[in-house]
Order: C-alpha cells, then structure tokens, then sequence
C-alpha cells in the first residue's frame, strides 16, 4: 500500500511539473490611437502617421484609427501630416507586452 501510495504520489507531482509551461513574454508592444480635428473632435482619415525611429509608416482609417504591431519597447516620435492641417508631434514610451494608446489631436492650418 506504500509503494502505491508513493507512485501516485510521484506521478501526480511529475505530472504537475511537467504541465507547467514557462512563463512566456510577449516581446513586443502594440502602438494604436486615434486622429482627430481638435475643434470639433471629427475623426480625420488619410492621414500620415510616422513612427520614428523606424520610419514606419501607416494611414488613418475612415474612423481616424491607426496602429503599429510588433514594436521594439522603446521610445517613439509619432508625427500625423495631413493636407490643411499642421503637422503634430507626440513622444509615447512603448513597453514590451504592453498596449500604448496615442491620439493625436490635428489643428487646421491658417
């Protein structure tokens, strides 16, 4: 009854260990936001959006949304151009893992 007891014992705790999966790290962050007219809080589409360093490049949905995937955690310029509009800067910090949103408000040129 002991030597069964003990491999029970042994099997469930090898069991156990063995199921037991690393932690596992998500190594990338996700930068997402929206572009809208600071005046009236319209979202803008077509506009560019940059993501330095890196230079990466995306364009603003219908509803003003973008988002870069898979970025290093580091430290990031986003600036959105769009015709009629000045240029805007933001500086957002992406950790790995993580999701950092950034909008970015767009005041129309003189």
């Amino acid at each position: 009854m002991k030597k069964t007891t003990f491999f029970l014992c042994a099997a469930l705790i090898m069991a156990v260990c063995t199921s037991c999966a690393k932690d596992e790290y998500d190594l990338f962050a996700t930068l997402y936001g929206n572009v809208n007219d600071s005046a009236t809080g319209d979202p803008i589409s077509n506009a560019t959006v940059v993501l330095s360093p890196g230079g990466k490049t995306k364009t603003t949905g219908s509803d003003g949304s973008y988002q870069f995937e898979d970025l290093d955690a580091a430290q990031y310029t986003v600036t959105v151009q769009k015709t009629g509009y000045q240029t805007n800067r933001k500086t957002v910090t992406a950790v790995a893992g993580e999701k950092v949103e950034a909008n970015i408000p767009l005041t129309t040129s003189n």
